[in-house]
């Protein structure tokens, strides 16, 4: 098969345009930076248990390597891919167009399931940070209407549309890392270096720290769904997931080598909401309040960003014909509306989950994600060396192999930690999708709900053929 030299996205999204097909605002650059920075971070807010599972100094070289053998290649991975493919669906179509519909559709159905698991964290996360202030709140029924009203309002706040959540994620990402910033400050004069140099080697609790440290610094793919929505994403995209990167690194980093270094450490105590009682002892009510108020701020623009990368993800799926037509359907401010109401069904259902079991679930299942992002990412550079691609990481394909061999370790390592009882969950998960594509497939040749590929887009290379097929990419 002679290789292409392009995939022609002519009418989907090319950045002359500032509105899309639907009349809605593109995102531009600057509310893209954010919505990285909350689909990945949102700020050291749970950070802590890296401490307590492992002490200062792992914490922090850990947040460095982390960043290194794992961020790195899959921000730059997503680069190239996302230029590559620019419209909704994002990992879904890269994997479709190596793998076929069959295994794109279980990349789907992996990381939507991941990416519902993750945002049902947030409710958790925001009120273990507040209820210090309202113990009404650690548990029964205030605790659960509490995540109702608040998966309630977050919920309208992307259906209302993208470009609100940009800007919203934009006020929110500089209010939450402002007291960090100011905490650190405070900091300096009590730091005493010796501190960041405590490890204990046969007291590490290696799951949790493992864990912690994956999920605070994974999700760089998830933008990639709603890069039909971005402002000329084959020039924006790489250069927002650059700047979001040392945001994010810097913005864990900071926090944790000023305050593990001006308080004494006492791992038990860093647990998930600790910072807010660091920020106590170094500044007092006043900062501990403002830390508090931004936990609780950066939890709903992580809420918020997550929702609508899962939901556009479904949007892009059903535009490419992998989910029935309803869930293309978009509200009067151009949101996915079906993907929102699935997205925030699945929150409600999964937040009744402890912290550490939402970590481990949703990383289990990332990693089943990501090999597939790994494998289509090496098959389309050997099958289609000469297509078109925007943005390309300056490595050959033996290079390319070589930058995915850590972090595949990595997740094999993280998945083989799992519990049991995670393990077993996450499988049976996944053997769902392995049910659901066909029958999928069943009912779209019985005609009892109709399925459509959106005429703006590209063929794949599996388009509409079965998985043995040879047509080639469109040039």
């Amino acid at each position: 098969m002679e290789d292409c030299v392009g995939i022609k996205y002519s009418s989907v999204n090319e950045g002359e345009k500032r509105k899309g097909g639907h009349g809605v605002p593109k995102v531009s650059i600057i509310p893209l930076i954010f919505l990285i920075f909350y689909e990945v971070s949102g700020g050291p807010f749970g950070i802590e248990d890296s401490v307590k599972a492992a002490g200062p100094l792992l914490a922090i070289a850990g947040f460095l390597l982390f960043a290194l053998i794992w961020s790195v290649p899959e921000a730059l991975i997503t680069a190239e891919m996302g230029t590559m493919f620019p419209e909704n669906g994002g990992y879904v179509v890269w994997v479709s167009s190596a793998l076929g519909p069959f295994w794109g559709f279980q990349q789907g159905w992996a990381k939507w399931l991941s990416g519902v698991i993750d945002n049902a964290l947030y409710p958790v996360l925001f009120l273990d940070y507040v209820k210090s202030s309202i113990p009404a709140l650690g548990g029964g029924l205030p605790r659960t209407l509490a995540v109702l009203i608040l998966t309630v309002a977050l919920t309208y706040m992307n259906y209302r549309g993208l470009t609100i959540v940009g800007w919203v994620a934009v006020f929110l990402g500089v209010f939450s890392l402002l007291p960090f910033f100011v905490m650190g400050l405070i900091a300096i004069p009590r730091i005493e270096p010796s501190r960041w140099l405590e490890m204990d080697l046969g007291n590490v609790n290696w799951g949790l720290y493992l864990n912690t440290l994956f999920w605070n610094l994974n999700y760089w793919d998830s933008i990639s769904t709603l890069a039909g929505e971005v402002e000329n994403p084959k020039r924006t995209l790489p250069r927002a997931l650059s700047y979001a990167l040392v945001l994010v690194v810097g913005g864990y980093l900071y926090p944790l080598i000023t305050c593990t270094a001006a308080v004494p450490v006492v791992r038990e105590f860093w647990t998930d909401g600790y910072f807010s009682d660091v920020a106590r002892i170094l500044g007092g009510f006043w900062l501990h309040s403002w830390l508090q108020a931004a936990a609780a701020l950066s939890n709903m623009g992580n809420f918020v960003t997550e929702m609508s990368s899962d939901s556009y993800q479904l949007l892009g799926m059903a535009e490419r014909g992998m989910l029935p037509e309803f869930f293309a359907k978009r509200s009067r401010y151009g949101t996915p509306l079906i993907g929102i109401m699935f997205s925030a069904f699945g929150v409600v259902l999964l937040s009744w989950m402890s912290f550490q079991e939402i970590i481990a679930a949703e990383n289990y299942l990332y990693c089943f994600g990501m090999i597939l992002e790994f494998i289509a990412f090496i098959k389309l550079r050997v099958v289609h060396p000469n297509a078109s691609r925007p943005y390309k990481i300056p490595l050959g394909t033996i290079g390319a192999v070589l930058m995915i061999i850590p972090p595949t370790i990595l997740i094999v390592v993280v998945m083989m930690l799992a519990s049991f009882k995670v393990m077993v969950v996450s499988i049976m998960a996944m053997l769902v999708g392995f049910v659901l594509q066909p029958a999928l497939v069943y009912v779209e040749k019985r005609r009892w709900l109709k399925f459509s590929i959106s005429a703006e887009l590209p063929d794949l290379p599996y388009s509409n053929v079965e998985e043995d097929s040879t047509i080639p990419l469109v040039c």
